[in-house]
């Protein structure tokens, strides 16, 4: 999956349906089989209005549930990123004075890495936090990614969507 092609709507979907007036205010929205950055997202966010940029950075950690994980293994539907510019359009509708940045990876992934990086801005702390707490978890609830973690002893286990 390219995400240019997930990310754009076809020339026909965005005459049909107006632009929603949030749609200004999401500036990245993708999944994507490559290394993401939070200062990236952050970067694309702040601006001179922002008295707050809060970011979240999703990692890999070396264990679940009392047993060692030793690597994972996302998978996205072919729909992933428009669902989650579905998702940051909504949070930026509820959170009118946001900017956000949000990106999603899949792939093998190892100890460390950054699995979820998103950034948001906004004059004030309180929205910022807010808007990026809703946009994690309506991430994690409805973008469709399966995760496939390795552990120690040798076994894998398959998640819907993100843990």
């Amino acid at each position: 999956m390219t995400d240019a092609a997930a990310a754009s709507p076809s020339d026909d979907s965005a005459a049909a349906a107006p632009a929603s007036p949030a749609a200004d205010r999401v500036l990245r929205a993708r999944v994507v089989d490559a290394p993401l950055s939070v200062a990236d997202c952050s970067a694309l966010v702040a601006s001179r209005a922002s008295g707050a940029v809060v970011t979240f950075e999703g990692v890999v950690r070396d264990h679940d549930d009392g047993r060692g994980v030793t690597a994972l293994h996302y998978e996205a539907h072919p729909s992933a990123t428009e669902v989650i510019r579905e998702v940051a359009l909504a949070v930026a509708e509820a959170h009118p004075a946001v900017a956000i940045a949000v990106e999603h990876r899949y792939g093998d992934l190892g100890i460390g890495d950054v699995a979820l990086a998103c950034a948001v801005a906004s004059a004030h702390r309180a929205e910022a936090f807010a808007a990026c707490s809703a946009l994690v978890d309506e991430v994690k609830a409805r973008t469709p990614i399966w995760k496939r973690q390795e552990f120690a002893d040798g076994s894998d286990e398959w998640t819907a969507s993100l843990g």
